[in-house]
């Protein structure tokens, strides 16, 4: 249940960071934001990894944090692409 909860706060925490640098409305409030971050984060992990970095260390480090609000930025800004063309 910890660690759960430290992943939301991770996802929380990369979602607000994303929405603080890609502008435009955030899509789904305080939920919304989370569920950015938190996939965000698996998607930032995941290219990180991917380009031989570290990825995502635990819910609570550093670089996790960078690493997630990078991934959460990306998604971002294709989730608020594809909402403004509809």
């Amino acid at each position: 249940m910890l660690n759960l909860l430290a992943w939301m706060l991770l996802g929380l925490i990369a979602g607000w960071i994303a929405d603080l640098i890609v502008p435009g409305e955030a899509p789904g409030g305080l939920i919304g934001t989370i569920i950015i971050g938190i996939v965000g984060a698996v998607l930032g992990g995941f290219i990180f990894q991917a380009l031989g970095g570290p990825g995502i260390t635990g819910p609570l480090s550093l670089t996790s944090i960078l690493v997630a609000a990078l991934g959460a930025i990306i998604l971002l800004f294709i989730v608020r692409y594809f909402t403004k063309a509809t």
